[in-house]
């Protein structure tokens, strides 16, 4: 034999007892110290595992007979259930829908037809599965229990492997449940099921779920283990996050509070307008403004409809007011500012005094808030539950301070404040706190602003110029509205263009207005969706607003 087979069968050799060795060493079961298990201790163990492979056999065995009787039993319910095909308009049936939030015990033994969102499911063994039906900001409870006529074990099975947030089409008899249903906005009946058709099926993991977006702040303290959504996920995921019942609530009260703007101000015989949200110049001067190309020039979004409000007083309107969208190029990472939101104007030519106008604004949001309290009452309490606010204290008249008054308030109360000074975010919720405590209102007005602090179109007080004829609304401590009397001078209102800095040519085509001649008038600007959230209590307002706009969020 040659050297070279001698290695070669030595190699052999040694790979051979490297191999046996291996299958030693896999045999070797070591135990929790490291060390090889006892003989003893490796008849127990394969006991224990052939325990759990014949478990696993006869589990196995089980669900395949299960599936046998299954699929041998006769679905008595299976033109009951099941996906529905896509809806493209094939067919108009005349069915007469019901509304989950108009479902009452006057109802009960009716059978009715709804559309919903499934919320939740909960099976009780294979026979039951109650749902948890929303539309809107109402939810019910539904049941299906079989019955082997139109309700079997497959339809409840189906039932409850719903995707949570599922659109169904159900037909259910409305019934009145032995004791009401605390988890539902509906709790005095219930649906019992015969029917139940999804027509648009969630088919990705939800960000969250509905649920954990709806528990109120004291539900989470009870239970910290409960999960928590923050402000952030929930504006990434907006259009899940408003599907919750307060969000629902939230925009129908901010509809309303547009509605009985709207509604006040039509009683009082003003034109509603619609005026350009692209402009030539800054409309409040200074440099909160966004600039935008405009065919090889500069144009801006509008801050305000400031100077076509007064444009409009000087072609003798009269009374006008504007709902639309408002610009302001602010770089604040605030609780209350955003960079667009939906601004509620109104401008009034008045007789002999500013105040006209100013009690009259008082009055329309005194209505607001009273209507919000009578009509709105459900969509309140809805919103309440989630985010609980104690009602505003107000009068049947707005308190009325003048801002020297209130300075002096604030100085009682050992705030430092100059006489000329302007109210800052701090002072203003300090002078909220002073006034509800002192006049018990959670709603008054500021009167005779510095004149230093206010737009170069305001009027300047005529007994001291450092003042102002000018106006602040405050709700819960916070201002909801600024407003004044507007100069209607062209010479004085040049003046104050060049005192404040603000270039004069820009604002040819609104002087011109005024130099044609035009009443006194005065007016003022309401940032809905502060209204909405002062007068809710919400904490930031980002919770009022429906896709907001700040320096960081430009989606969704």
């Amino acid at each position: 034999m040659s050297a070279q087979e001698s290695n070669t069968v030595a190699t052999t050799e040694q790979q051979q007892e490297v191999a046996e060795l291996a299958t030693q060493v896999e045999d070797i079961v070591l135990g929790p110290d490291g060390n090889p298990l006892s003989k003893k201790a490796l008849k127990k163990l394969e006991k224990e595992r052939e325990k759990e492979q014949r478990r696993l056999e006869r589990e196995a065995r089980e669900a395949a007979e299960r599936a046998a009787r299954e699929a041998s039993e006769v679905d008595c319910a299976k033109e009951n259930y099941g996906k529905a095909p896509i809806n493209m308009s094939q067919v108009q049936s005349g069915t007469k829908w019901t509304e989950i939030k108009d479902l009452s015990a006057e109802l009960a033994g009716q059978t009715v037809h709804v559309q919903a969102r499934v919320q939740g499911s909960r099976p009780t063994g294979n026979k039951m599965c109650f749902l948890v039906l929303r539309e809107g900001s109402a939810t019910a409870q539904g049941l299906l229990v079989v019955d082997n006529e139109t309700i079997s074990k497959q339809m409840v099975k189906f039932a409850n492997s719903i995707s949570s947030e599922s659109l169904v089409s159900l037909v259910a008899k409305v019934v009145v449940p032995s004791e009401p249903v605390k988890s539902c906005t509906v709790g005095d009946v219930e649906l019992h099921v015969s029917r139940l058709f999804v027509i648009s099926e969630v088919s990705v993991t939800l960000p969250f779920s509905i649920d954990s977006a709806s528990r109120s702040e004291l539900e989470r303290e009870q239970d910290p283990t409960l999960n928590h959504v923050l402000l952030f996920t929930r504006l990434n995921n907006r259009v899940v996050d408003l599907r919750t019942t307060a969000n629902n609530a939230i925009f129908k009260l901010q509809a309303a509070v547009s509605q009985l703007f709207r509604e006040y101000l039509t009683n009082e015989k003003f034109t509603e307008i619609h005026t350009p949200k692209i402009i030539s110049a800054a409309s409040e001067g200074g440099a909160n403004v966004f600039r935008v190309d405009y065919f090889k020039r500069n144009a801006y979004l509008a801050q305000s409809p400031q100077l076509f409000k007064q444009m409009c007083i000087a072609a003798d309107f009269g009374k006008v007011y504007e709902i639309a969208p408002v610009f302001r190029a602010e770089n604040s990472q605030t609780h209350r500012h955003l960079t667009e939101y939906v601004g509620l104007d109104l401008e009034c030519a008045f007789r002999e005094h500013y105040h006209e106008v100013m009690n009259m604004i008082g009055d329309m949001f005194i209505y607001i808030f009273n209507n919000l309290e009578k009509r709105w009452a459900v969509e309140l309490a809805t919103v309440r539950k989630q985010y609980p606010s104690e009602p505003i204290q107000v009068g049947a008249k707005p308190l009325k301070l003048e801002f020297k008054d209130a300075v002096a308030l604030l100085r009682k109360h050992g705030e430092n404040i100059g006489d000329f000074d302007d109210f800052t975010t701090k002072t203003e919720k300090k002078l909220g706190r002073i006034v509800r405590e002192e006049y018990g209102t959670d709603f008054y007005m500021v009167d005779k602003f510095p004149l230093s602090v206010r737009p170069f179109y305001t009027m300047p007080d005529p007994e001291n110029p450092q003042y102002s004829n000018s106006y602040d609304f405050f709700l819960r401590g916070e201002e909801i509205m600024s407003g004044a009397q507007r100069i209607h001078d062209a010479g004085m209102l040049k003046e104050r263009i060049s005192a404040c800095g603000v270039p004069i040519d820009d604002l040819a085509e609104y002087i011109k207005a005024f130099e044609y001649g035009c009443p006194p008038h005065a007016g003022g600007g309401v940032g809905l969706e502060r209204v909405v959230m002062f007068y809710l209590g919400l904490e930031d307002i980002r919770y009022s607003s429906l896709f907001p706009r700040d320096p960081t969020r430009l989606e969704p």
